[in-house]
């Protein structure tokens, strides 16, 4: 069936979040607004309209939607971990040890309260700092570091937390990396922006800038600053608050200047197996959910990847956003995601200006993987973002396994 070509004046769209970058840029676009429930071909949402409506309407061919209906299968902080060590068992037990053995890119993970018993006696054997994350919520709210067990008894007693309670709120607790990466003696890590257009096929592209956020004081390990989150959270909505902080500037550093300045510090080619590595772990996070994500012609997603890099230059994943903050802190903030968000749009392609094949750059995205792609159909020459591309023995183990991955789908 052919494809609805929509001209920019007939395009009409929805957006919840008018006070953020997106709204400016679909304004920009010359499409037509509209605060119609249903009638509308892009709607740019957050994910509460989507559990109350869709899976009670049905869409035209040629609207377009910016969740995936179980979304969270990678973005809740505990169901991301349960799929990363599924896929790991998984691998395993398919005698897949070298690939499974990559899948080493989050920390040491149980999901409380029902892996209580495992937590307690894992940290037995390997005591120090641990941190505890809300499964539900975002912007660092209701995170805490700890060393002790009893820090953890007097939490559970203030939210009468008891495995058997289904009001419980369900946390994760995670082995504190303790050794960050520093620059000026202060703790970032890096924000990263992904487009999956499919699951099945997977498609994906990944955005060439992001940012570090960096915290305003000082990185410590002393008993004394463990519950200080200005240490130890990067999160702007925390960091906002320093007495330091300064509106001008922010707490962002731009990729590319990160970047030139890990180059001067470890040369070229540690730098690019650090980004490779950072591209590798996207990669299999997306692999990991790819036949648990509900497949809909409709949706596509935009996640913000939050990645830490230790100080042996290894990229650990910490958590995925489904709505990354699209609001603007300074007018470099605003610049970057302005012009990441008119690419998404690009991409989506309403007005069906992209041609059929897979297009490996657009605007600042490159292609992370097209299972749908053969080395033919590409419009330019492979490259190293995407799994047609072999560049070295890693990028060929991961062509295999992706392609594994295909023939068993």
């Amino acid at each position: 069936m052919a494809q609805t070509k929509l001209s920019k004046n007939t395009i009409k769209f929805r957006c919840f979040w008018k006070t953020t970058t997106i709204y400016e840029v679909l304004k920009g676009r010359q499409w037509l607004e509209t605060e119609s429930e249903l009638d509308w071909d892009f709607f740019w949402s957050d994910v509460g309209w989507m559990y109350e409506f869709f899976d009670h309407i049905h869409l035209a061919d040629h609207q377009r939607f910016n969740h995936f209906r179980n979304y969270y299968e990678l973005t809740r902080k505990d169901f991301l971990i349960k799929n990363l060590k599924r896929m790991k068992k998984t691998l395993e037990k398919e005698d897949k040890l070298e690939e499974a053995a990559n899948y080493n890119f989050f920390p040491q993970t149980y999901a409380l309260p029902a892996e209580y018993g495992l937590f307690v006696e894992e940290f037995k054997k390997t005591p120090g700092v641990w941190i505890m994350k809300p499964v539900g919520k975002a912007r660092g709210r209701g995170i805490f570091l700890f060393t002790r067990l009893n820090q953890i008894s007097e939490w559970k007693k203030d939210h009468r937390w008891k495995s058997e309670n289904p009001q419980v709120e369900n946390y994760i607790v995670q082995k504190y990396i303790e050794s960050p990466y520093l620059i000026g003696g202060k703790k970032f890590d890096l924000r990263i922006y992904v487009l999956v257009l499919s699951y099945a096929p997977l498609k994906a592209y990944l955005y060439r800038s992001g940012f570090a956020r960096f915290t305003n004081a000082h990185f410590s390990m002393k008993k004394e600053d463990i519950a200080n989150k200005l240490v130890h959270l990067t999160n702007f909505s925390i960091q906002k608050h320093a007495p330091s902080y300064n509106s001008k500037t922010g707490t962002k550093w731009p990729l590319h200047n990160l970047k030139m300045y890990m180059i001067t510090k470890h040369g070229e080619a540690q730098v690019n197996e650090l980004f490779h590595d950072i591209r590798s772990l996207i990669l299999r996070s997306l692999l990991s959910v790819q036949n648990i994500i509900i497949q809909d012609k409709h949706c596509f997603e935009l996640y913000g990847y939050d990645i830490l890099v230790d100080k042996n230059l290894k990229p650990w994943l910490l958590e995925v956003n489904a709505s990354p903050s699209l609001a603007a802190d300074t007018p470099q903030d605003r610049d970057l995601k302005y012009g990441m968000l008119d690419d998404v749009l690009t991409l989506v392609d309403m007005e069906r200006r992209l041609p059929t094949q897979t297009s490996l750059q657009v605007g600042g995205f490159d292609i992370l993987v097209d299972q749908g792609a053969t080395e033919g159909n590409s419009k330019a020459a492979p490259s190293p973002f995407t799994y047609l591309g072999c560049y070295n023995d890693r990028d060929k183990q991961l062509k295999q396994m992706v392609k594994a991955q295909i023939a068993s789908a």
